[in-house]
């Protein structure tokens, strides 16, 4: 592996821990062998039901074992990847999100999207409805998630970190511009490349410096095939994944946690 150069910003690496087709006890060793191998976030999800394999496989909650994690951990900062915004109201979930911050003494993320899995809101008898009005509902839920943690006593223990997933290039990305601390694309290189130039311009329109906003993607690759192209386009938090089915088979995390460990030592 060639030295890579060094971010503006430490590069960070994630496990999203995927709660379908595990029993708790298995999560629960998954998140001691994550944080014992050094990731810098572990995520869950949040779905009713599994994505892959069989759809009437196993699943758990995500806040709930969120508040778990936050026990559990000591060093790890915890997330979704990434909450749904249909599924709780705003004020409730901004509650929620600075109890687990308490709970963890400041290591929340609120990861955020519109939602997409139809059977979850067809199963728990939420409304649908479309794409474009479920991205309208996240942009009149953001202000109010950051209202309420001004409101609530006590405070958030920190500036909780905001990042939203998505890339819709006419009402996604706006809202990261506005909103995020973190966003969470999805793509090859050369799509990411051109979400990110379309961010810097709204990020010029709200006046927001785009250094501000940090990079964040998905990786199913070694470090060896993105690790270059990526950290070229400013990322510095990639996120692997894995679920029961692999029995939580951190491999490839390991091998983005040494990469971390290489770049950031300069």
């Amino acid at each position: 592996m060639s030295a890579p150069s060094r971010p503006t910003r430490p590069f960070r690496v994630g496990v999203q821990l995927q709660p379908q087709h595990a029993t708790y006890a298995e999560i629960r060793r998954a998140v001691e062998a994550a944080e014992d191998a050094g990731v810098d976030i572990v995520f869950n999800w949040d779905h009713f039901y599994p994505l892959s394999g069989p759809a009437d496989g196993p699943n758990f909650e995500c806040w709930s074992m969120l508040a778990a994690w936050a026990e559990q951990t000591n060093r790890v900062e915890i997330s979704a990847l990434v909450t749904c915004n249909s599924y709780r109201n705003p004020d409730l979930l901004a509650d929620m999100a600075r109890t687990v911050d308490h709970i963890s003494d400041g290591r929340l993320i609120l990861a955020i999207g519109a939602g997409w899995f139809e059977k979850d809101y067809d199963e728990y008898g939420y409304p649908f409805g479309t794409a474009g009005r479920r991205i309208d509902a996240l942009g009149e839920a953001l202000p109010r998630i950051v209202s309420r943690w001004e409101q609530l006593v006590p405070a958030p223990t920190r500036k909780i970190p905001i990042m939203i997933g998505g890339g819709g290039e006419k009402k996604t990305l706006p809202l990261v511009a506005r909103y995020a601390d973190i966003w969470h694309g999805f793509g090859e290189p050369d799509e990411l490349a051109r979400k990110i130039d379309i961010l810097h311009g709204y990020c010029a329109e709200h006046g927001r410096d785009p250094g501000e906003i940090e990079l964040s993607t998905a990786v199913q690759k070694s470090p060896d095939e993105l690790g270059e192209s990526l950290t070229g386009l400013g990322y510095t938090l990639v996120t692997t994944d894995c679920d029961g089915r692999s029995g939580y088979d951190l491999g490839l995390t390991r091998e983005w946690v040494a990469y971390r460990d290489e770049i950031n030592a300069g």
